[in-house]
């Protein structure tokens, strides 16, 4: 089965620039450590998209299409198809006095942004700081070996899978994530640790809106996606004070029990006593 555009698959890929040979990104974690760039934090392994999603870069996108399951392939990507060309007029010269207006202390190599844009400080020289806005990328030819290692077909995967795309964190077990298809609605229901994230709220908003829009726009008859958080009551146990202080209570109970007891048997002793009295003295 070839590998068709708004398909599923796991994407396993090492990426190089062909100026250099230098490995920039990769899914595969022992090339990561031996090109020196490996992330702590990152989860390697065959990465989830939907081909032609624009998940990738637009070139190797158009190269998967046509690929059969675990076949392997090298994609060259011309700066048009990566991340384009050098742009002179992202190349931009800051006065010093607008990093020292921010308290700021500028660098070689420093990254900064500026209207949602991110440059590197390139150069600074006397009042001014060069600052390139492209892409670190950008007029660089590219080598990706890539390797479609599934493509997916079952359809609570498929949604899994661009869970797991979208929302990546540690927090997030995908075996406890409920996921119910019904009348053309998915409603999925996020493994509860998932709750307690450090995300900031809008960027779990917008993680779920790619979410269901990569699974309306790419699983014929899904038209709704609903994410639904629910909090049950759990019986808490017993602490062991609480133990103690049951234990305790049972044991006055029967003190007084045995107390009551013991005062009701003198009482019908006393009583068959009287009784004997007055038998006596008549």
């Amino acid at each position: 089965m070839a590998v068709k555009e708004g398909d599923f698959i796991r994407l396993e890929y090492t990426a190089k620039t062909k100026e250099t040979g230098d490995v920039f990104d990769t899914t595969i974690e022992e090339v990561a450590e031996e090109a020196g760039i490996l992330a702590e934090n990152k989860n390697y392994g065959p990465i989830p998209i939907v081909v032609s999603g624009g998940h990738v870069l637009k070139g190797l996108d158009e190269a998967l299409v046509g690929m059969k399951e675990g076949e392997e392939k090298t994609v060259e990507l011309t700066p048009e198809d990566a991340f384009g060309k050098r742009d002179s007029k992202l190349v931009q010269l800051v006065p010093m006095r607008e990093f020292k207006k921010q308290k700021l202390k500028p660098y070689v190599g420093m990254a900064i942004t500026s209207e949602g844009h991110t440059g590197i400080i390139r150069r600074i020289s006397g009042g001014r700081v060069t600052v390139d806005f492209n892409h670190e990328l950008a007029g660089k030819n590219l080598i990706y070996q890539v390797k479609v290692e599934k493509i997916i077909q079952d359809q609570l995967e498929k949604i899994k899978s661009m869970i797991e795309l979208h929302y990546p964190t540690a927090n997030l077990d995908l075996d406890k994530t409920k996921i119910d298809i019904k009348d053309g609605k998915v409603v999925i229901q996020m493994d509860e640790m998932a709750r307690f994230d450090q995300k900031p709220y809008m960027d779990i908003t917008f993680a779920r809106f790619r979410i269901a829009r990569d699974i309306w726009e790419n699983i014929e008859g899904i038209e709704k996606v609903e994410f639904a958080d629910v909090f049950e009551k759990k019986t808490e146990e017993a602490t062991a004070d609480e133990v103690i202080q049951d234990d305790e209570a049972e044991d006055v109970e029967e003190v007084v029990e045995e107390i009551v007891k013991e005062a009701k048997e003198e009482s019908e002793v006393a009583e068959k006593l009287d009784e004997k009295m007055e038998e006596e003295k008549e």
